[in-house]
């Protein structure tokens, strides 16, 4: 029967991120949280060395059954199963520095987690912190984790980043382009692309219905006119789109004050226009809490919202809250999926 009741655990394909930074420390510090490890089964993708050395930082020993790359995975070890990809020697790591090196482990990593769910043997993957300037070194071209993504499972469809401070989210129109080129691709069809996958990611973390708020994206939602159309053109006619789609959506508001009524309850997720817009509220509510997932792939993408951390890397001190988060709700998320496909079948 306990052997039963484990495996009716989701599965969480854990990616070791940006080893320069607190990413082992962290690795290591979630795979030793009691409640965590009672919540889910772990098959943990990193070098075995680096990870040992982030435990040793943390001052924690976890207890792990290690398996080396090639191997098949125990169908139940009865702890995290923590893959040794052996791919990067710990006489080369610079902490506190991007490098080819950190990079190339980080991709590698990430990579073998989506590629486990991806086959349909992990329910959600959740990595700790890589650093951009070493991912691009690694992978040139890297733009963000979605399109690694992409490439890494050869997935087409729509899917977005979404920031998570407890039960408020943040969904985005455009994420990673210039600030100059947001309002032309501002757009009716951006914006319900973007309301379709924020109700759907909602649902699938419990939300329902979800309550969605859509930011305007001119000083005081454009003022009836006065400073700028958009507004007015493009985004209240998506909203009310949305709103004959069934979508219990909102707006537009302006930006600068409907983050404090999502922050009174009022909504659960706030739909802005460009990244910065809902980034800057949310990080200032709770940066050691906020969260990132990648939503619209077949299965959740979870990492805390807070970088690499070079500056602290070795001390030990790193803070756990973000990771727990993020974990968490691809924990929740996995099950919410599991259930979901059971009924289903």
């Amino acid at each position: 029967m306990e052997t039963e009741a484990k495996n009716a655990l989701p599965v969480i394909a854990v990616a070791m991120g940006d080893p320069s930074g607190i990413s082992p420390e962290l690795t290591a510090r979630i795979l030793a949280e009691p409640d965590l490890r009672s919540a889910a089964r772990y098959v943990v993708f990193g070098d075995f060395r680096l990870f040992q050395l982030g435990a040793a930082d943390a001052g924690l020993t976890p207890d792990l059954h290690v398996v080396k790359e090639g191997d098949a995975l125990p169908a139940a070890a009865g702890k995290p199963v923590f893959v040794d990809l052996a791919n990067h020697d710990p006489a080369d790591l610079q902490r506190g520095k991007a490098t080819l090196a950190g990079g190339k482990a980080a991709t590698d990593n990430f990579r073998r987690a989506l590629q486990l769910a991806a086959a349909g043997k992990a329910d959600a993957v959740f990595f700790t912190p890589f650093n951009k300037a070493a991912m691009r070194f690694a992978y040139p071209g890297y733009d963000d984790e979605i399109r690694f993504v992409r490439d890494a499972i050869a997935f087409e469809g729509p899917a977005s980043e979404f920031n998570v401070l407890d039960k408020l989210w943040n969904c985005r129109v455009t994420s990673h382009i210039p600030l100059s080129e947001v309002a032309k691709n501002i757009t009716q069809e951006r914006i319900l692309r973007a309301l379709d996958l924020a109700d759907k990611n909602l649902r699938a973390a419990g939300f329902n219905p979800p309550r969605i708020a859509v930011a305007g994206i001119n000083p005081h939602a454009g003022d009836g006119g006065n400073f700028g159309r958009d507004e007015i053109d493009t985004i209240e006619p998506a909203v009310k789109a949305a709103q004959a789609k069934g979508y219990t959506v909102e707006g537009p508001f302006p930006s600068d004050t409907v983050f404090l009524r999502a922050k009174n309850g009022d909504f659960d997720a706030v739909l802005t226009m460009y990244h910065d817009q809902g980034q800057i509220a949310m990080k200032l509510m709770g940066f050691d809490r906020g969260v990132t997932l990648i939503g619209g792939f077949p299965f959740p993408i979870c990492t805390p919202a807070h970088g690499t951390a070079y500056e602290i890397a070795g001390k030990g001190i790193a803070n756990l809250g973000a990771c727990r988060a993020a974990l968490s709700l691809a924990i929740k998320m996995a099950s919410e999926g599991r259930a979901a496909r059971k009924t289903a079948a």
